[in-house]
């Protein structure tokens, strides 16, 4: 049997991030080998993954990576948010997004087949779920292409926004993302709102108490008001920016002679069902189990 060394188990752990004993053990197994341990490391990595994945990942990061006139932004999950503060999962985050910009990959699967400094993103990840012991899920990326400048900004590393002018310049641009992080519009311009929503918003307001009784001219005539002042709230242009609320967004930027030409927001976690566990409830089965 080769001799297993303090440097060897020292170079496994710092290339693993494992305990000890664990790394000892691995390299005892694969004969004092440390690619050799390091692979079966992942592999069995790769199976403790598999179980941390049904957890339920909420938390985590959105970060940009951005060259030019084009720039992507990253949303990878973490169970806790401790996690997600954690330098080593942020790393990871960093990494994958600027390969996924290099590579211009927003497809979830494609980034997760990408290199990176260890390995694939995919085997990067379920190294990483070995060494932090949470699940660890890439959820979604989105790139925009500008004809002038992008521009990005992260508020705490949970809501990310991009946006992307035609003129004007990163001050500008970067102005924009922070109001868009702030007050969160639905739209760009009020004609890009859905049909079926303007329809639901005028399904609302009809049913409101001070519309009963009403003749219809009059209902019709405070329908296109509300939903007039309902366009203005949810778009982005015409939203008073929150620097100047004299002003609205649009206004800002045609008077730096820019157009605002799309932006994209991410929030951790939005949209992902969060299971709401009765703590005292499992641990009062697991004792009577255990019984």
């Amino acid at each position: 049997m080769a001799d297993i060394t303090a440097s060897m188990v020292k170079d496994l752990r710092e290339r693993t991030g494992l305990g000890m004993m664990e790394c000892k053990k691995a390299l005892v197994e694969a004969g004092g080998d440390i690619d050799l341990a390091v692979e079966n490391l992942r592999k069995s990595g790769a199976a403790k993954a598999d179980k941390k994945a049904g957890r339920t990942a909420a938390q985590g990061a959105v970060v940009i990576a951005s060259e030019g006139n084009y720039g992507l932004m990253l949303e990878v999950n973490s169970e806790t948010d401790f996690v997600a503060r954690d330098e080593n999962f942020l790393k990871f985050c960093r990494e994958v997004a600027e390969a996924a910009k290099s590579a211009k990959a927003t497809e979830v699967d494609a980034i997760k087949a990408l290199s990176v400094s260890n390995g694939s993103v995919e085997e990067s990840r379920q190294a990483l779920v070995q060494k932090i012991g949470e699940n660890i899920q890439v959820r979604r990326a989105i790139a925009l292409q500008a004809e002038g400048v992008i521009g990005g900004y992260i508020h705490g590393g949970r809501i990310g926004v991009l946006v992307a002018l035609k003129g004007g310049d990163e001050e500008l641009a970067k102005d924009v993302a922070m109001h868009v992080a702030a007050v969160n519009p639905m739209v760009l311009n009020a004609e890009d709102v859905p049909a079926e929503v303007l329809e639901k918003e005028k399904e609302i307001i009809r049913a409101q108490p001070d519309m009963a009784g009403k003749p219809e001219d009059i209902v019709e005539k405070m329908l296109v008001g509300r939903i007039n002042k309902f366009l203005k709230e949810v778009s982005l242009v015409e939203q008073p920016f929150v620097k100047d609320p004299n002003t609205t967004v649009g206004k800002l930027v045609k008077s730096a002679g820019a157009e605002i030409t799309a932006f994209a927001r991410f929030e951790v976690g939005e949209g992902i069902e969060v299971e709401q566990v009765d703590f005292a409830a499992e641990v009062a089965a697991q004792v009577k189990g255990a019984k």
